[in-house]
């Protein structure tokens, strides 16, 4: 054995099958006899018979990094909010193009309810929900400019993966946040307000003069509608299922409110416009209004149904739209924040009419994100009103 064969070696031994790591060294070189027998004699059975991986190193390497943990929402099978379990999970390092943000606070959504569900579906199985946040960026990907770590941002839409401590991003779908903005804010906001921006100024543009309907006036996006819908100069019906919404919405903006446990709200729809109906109705409750969202509508009058609280509204021939020529649309946000640009102009818009006192957000209620469960539970059986945040 010459010089060259007492020099000390470090070898690793990995286990394809475990993450288990061995480490040992030896006084020898990797091709001499006597390495052959040290490492025979040393490896346990189940290693020598596993196709192990054996490296031999001249210095010692360096261990691969600990995984980033957080704590997440995750989904492994559709259904109740008890499948909503808190778990482990691992974040990356973020790719080129990406961002990684920590999560300061998370929008709920009645979206996220669909998912759960299985109305819509997911793009896998488990998978964490939530589609809009907002968060401090930790971490960029290479290369990346316009975006650095400290940035307050937010985001909404795609990916879902919100219902996390942390989650990786595609740096063109975050926004910036205003200063004046508090995160808490801006998680309950941006969802809801783009969402309110677009079906306000892109699926039916409300003008001076228009009546309007808007179910669920109480809610997330409903109080919103309201709120913009009077600064454009629109009369406002709303329609609530307690008088304590029923004040809220008075606050928010609506002229009339009708507490629909109480009242038959086509009814009196046609007595507050003497029977000529509304330009447009804001409808998100679907299956328990939906005909009778129609009945409310003037002739060419646009029924706007964009979600569905109360189960997917029964199937509506053509003929019962051909009557009075109505317009119906289902149309989904992502469809309207395509570009980098329509992002920007929506989300800028919003926050705008936050800055200006235009629009008043109402976060009523917070849940720690562990609590996801209850916070659904509680959004599904109408318990709540306003935006709704969980708090990592």
């Amino acid at each position: 054995m010459g010089l060259l064969s007492f020099l000390p070696t470090r070898i690793r031994f990995q286990n394809p099958w475990s993450t288990q790591l061995l480490s040992a060294s030896y006084h020898c070189t990797p091709n001499s006899r006597h390495f052959s027998q040290i490492l025979s004699k040393s490896l346990p059975f189940t290693l020598r018979t596993q196709k192990s991986v054996v490296r031999a190193l001249a210095t010692e390497s360096a261990s691969p990094p600990p995984a980033n943990m957080v704590k997440a929402i995750r989904v492994h099978e559709l259904g109740g909010p008890e499948v909503l379990k808190w778990e482990d999970v691992e974040v990356g390092e973020p790719k080129e193009g990406e961002v990684r943000v920590k999560n300061k606070a998370i929008g709920l959504n009645f979206i996220d309810v669909y998912f759960r569900k299985g109305v819509y579906k997911a793009p896998t199985v488990p998978y964490t929900p939530g589609v809009e946040a907002c968060g401090v960026v930790t971490a960029v990907g290479p290369g990346l400019t316009g975006r650095q770590v400290g940035d307050l941002v937010a985001y909404a839409g795609q990916p879902m993966g919100s219902y996390a401590e942390e989650q990786i991003l595609p740096a063109d779908r975050v926004v910036p946040v205003p200063p004046s903005i508090d995160p808490t804010v801006a998680a309950s906001l941006l969802l809801k307000g783009m969402t309110a921006q677009f079906l306000l100024r892109s699926c039916f543009k409300v003008e001076p003069g228009h009546t309007v309907l808007v179910h669920a006036a109480a809610g997330g996006v409903g109080s919103l509608l309201c709120q913009w819908a009077n600064a454009l100069g629109a009369t406002v019906i709303g329609t609530v299922s307690t008088k304590e919404k029923a004040a809220q919405a008075k606050e928010d903006g609506c002229h009339h409110v009708i507490i629909y446990k109480e009242d038959d709200f086509v009814a009196r729809v046609k007595e507050i416009t003497s029977d000529n109906g509304v330009e447009v109705v804001y409808d998100s409750v679907g299956k328990d209004t939906f005909e009778g969202s129609l009945a409310c509508l003037k002739t060419r009058g646009y029924m706007v149904s964009f979600g569905q609280s109360s189960g997917v509204p029964d199937p509506v021939p053509l003929s019962a739209i051909a009557v009075k020529s109505l317009f119906l649309t289902r149309p989904r946000l992502f469809n309207y924040a395509v570009t980098r640009d329509e992002l920007l102009g929506m989300a800028g818009e919003v926050f705008g009419n936050v800055q200006s006192g235009v629009l008043r957000v109402r976060v009523n209620h917070t849940y720690p994100l562990s609590e996801a469960a209850r916070a659904h539970e509680d959004l599904e059986n109408r318990k709540t009103s306003g935006s709704v945040v969980l708090i990592p």
